[in-house]
């Protein structure tokens, strides 16, 4: 069987993505990740701010893998509000097989990097929705 390849993140991906942690804006905001398959890093693709869940799955691609930190402004039931830091592994159904294991390979290698908790997957992009992140999020309050 293949081994499993495990990329690195780019060293100023690793910057940006520290700094993203301690972000001070109270909007919504994603850095998208890809895969550089020659290079076998993970770079940065997008940064995208003031975006909803849904306008976040518009930016994903429908037949390529994407890793997402999404920032984003939490509505407790209470009133209370959080910005929960996100990752979610976009791994639609039809990519490639050998795309899809580099990105599983290095996921959590990139999720140890991040320093995150909440880790999320989608097979559909599709299903990337406020409602699917709101009640994802429920689990953890």
């Amino acid at each position: 069987s293949e081994s499993l390849v495990v990329c690195d993140v780019a060293e100023d991906l690793v910057e940006k993505l520290r700094k993203f942690r301690f972000r001070k804006e109270t909007n919504n905001a994603a850095i998208i990740m890809k895969i550089d398959k020659d290079k076998r890093l993970v770079v940065l693709d997008e940064e995208l701010e003031g975006i909803s869940p849904d306008e976040l799955k518009d930016e994903l691609p429908e037949r390529q893998p994407r890793f997402v930190v999404y920032s984003y402004k939490y509505q407790h039931d209470d009133g209370r509000v959080s910005y929960p830091l996100c990752f979610i592994f976009s791994s639609p159904v039809g990519c490639k097989p050998e795309q899809q294991m580099m990105y599983a390979g290095s996921k959590n290698k990139l999720v140890q990097t991040a320093e995150l908790t909440k880790v999320f997957e989608i097979r559909n992009t599709e299903d990337l929705t406020e409602e699917w992140l709101r009640e994802k999020l429920g689990f953890f309050h």
